[in-house]
């Protein structure tokens, strides 16, 4: 599986916070594991790279305090990030693509994400726009039902838009189709999006737990996830522009009234302490628009509470 897989930029940190390259997928080794996903499937053939396909590696960039981050007490996390236990992170580098056939990047990104798992490990996912879930999504298959967990501001319950039905529109539309996945709670429901009010009839007719901004902001997180099912697995999926533009503007979509640091932070300690999540991604970052590395910030933050969420709760290799 290496041949399509691609390092990070030889500029130091080559990796997120220089955890090992992990290129050979038949082999791995690894309690956690991140990948960069680059290309979500275009709506237009001339829209496959753009801003965000650049957030993985400018969010490993961005972690450029690796030795600290790593090794100096974590308040978020009561420790250390790794705990002082022997777990293994790696970076497994970014999905290749193929520009003259857009779902060959797909295939490879399913391909990469079922090894990472068959291997045992946590996979934490890179994106790229919201389309890059799909994939991931496929590789989840089992026989357990999943719940999934989803930040945005946005419903992405769309059958297709011009005829694609993989874009950033459409994830939770397909994740409901596939039968490893059963209660959807959306979290951050606010603003203007691509949804109609059919779109709305069928997440509501599915199920779907929709919590509004205004009402998480309301209830609070705690009860948020008093109504997310106990004992798992899950599975996590975070839009950048689900959380408040105050702390991640670097979106496209800039929507005043999502979640706070704290509320994401009380989110994911929480999830991870109610059952094994089997990963997360976080998407729609767009570097070009962040504001004095406020959102670079902020994604390393959640990615380093994640992986400190979930060493502490055991859920690993």
């Amino acid at each position: 599986m290496s041949h399509d897989l691609t390092g990070p930029p030889g500029m130091p940190p080559a990796t997120f916070l220089d955890f090992p390259l992990a290129l050979d997928l038949d082999g791995l080794e690894a309690d956690i594991a991140i990948l960069g996903i680059p290309y979500g499937m275009p709506y237009r053939p001339d829209e496959m790279a753009n801003d965000q396909s650049r957030a993985p590696d400018a969010i490993r960039q961005s972690s450029n305090m690796s030795d600290y981050t790593r090794n100096h007490f974590d308040w978020d996390l009561g420790g250390p990030l790794l705990d002082d236990r022997p777990v293994r992170v790696v970076d497994c580098g970014n999905v290749t693509a193929d520009m003259g056939d857009h779902a060959e990047h797909y295939r490879r990104a399913e391909a990469a994400a079922r090894k990472i798992l068959a291997s045992g490990a946590v996979l934490i996912t890179l994106g790229g726009d919201h389309g890059i879930p799909i994939p991931v999504m496929r590789a989840l298959e089992r026989e357990e039902e999943i719940t999934l967990v989803h930040v945005d501001a946005h419903l992405d319950w769309r059958d297709n838009v011009n005829g694609e039905p993989e874009g950033y529109s459409s994830p939770i539309r397909r994740a409901s189709e596939m039968a490893w996945f059963g209660h959807i709670t959306q979290i951050g429901i606010r603003g203007i999006g691509s949804a109609r009010r059919g779109e709305v009839e069928d997440a509501q007719a599915y199920g779907a737990d929709i919590v509004t901004a205004y009402e998480m902001h309301d209830i609070g997180m705690d009860a948020v996830l008093d109504r997310i099912p106990d004992g798992g697995p899950y599975y996590l999926t975070v839009d950048a522009d689900g959380l408040d533009p105050t702390i991640m503007p670097a979106v496209m979509a800039q929507t005043p009234g999502g979640l706070d640091w704290m509320q994401t932070r009380k989110l994911i300690h929480g999830l991870a302490g109610k059952g094994r999540v089997l990963g997360m991604d976080l998407v729609e970052i767009a570097p070009g628009h962040d504001v004095g590395n406020i959102t670079m910030v902020h994604a390393e933050r959640l990615i380093c509470n994640f992986i400190g969420a979930t060493v502490r709760a055991g859920y690993y290799g």
